[in-house]
């Protein structure tokens, strides 16, 4: 069973992984980490970051852009795992992914 996300600090490197929120339709890959900042949301970051974990969304779970909507490319269709969810892109800006290696 893959461990649960880690939410990084503030002073995570912004080097440290692509954004779910920012990747283009037909993106795959696997999640990293969630990374919540305080502010960036109407909700908590602990908040947030349980019902990202409800919806599937842990370390190492398989991800896809499927579809994003017509006007501002929000929302955007997701698949974790074997999941279909749509998320706002400011949400899934917390969601730290790595693209697939082949």
């Amino acid at each position: 069973m893959p461990a649960i996300a880690r939410i990084a600090s503030d002073d995570t490197p912004s080097g440290a992984g692509q954004s779910l929120g920012a990747a283009p339709v037909g993106f795959k890959g696997r999640i990293r980490a969630v990374r919540v900042r305080t502010g960036d949301h109407g909700l908590s970051a602990a908040e947030l970051e349980r019902r990202l974990i409800e919806l599937g969304f842990i370390e190492g779970a398989r991800v896809e852009v499927l579809h994003q909507g017509l006007f501002g490319r929000d929302p955007i269709a997701v698949r974790v795992n074997e999941t279909t969810v749509a998320l706002r892109r400011r949400e899934a800006a917390a969601i730290l992914v790595e693209p697939d290696g082949g």
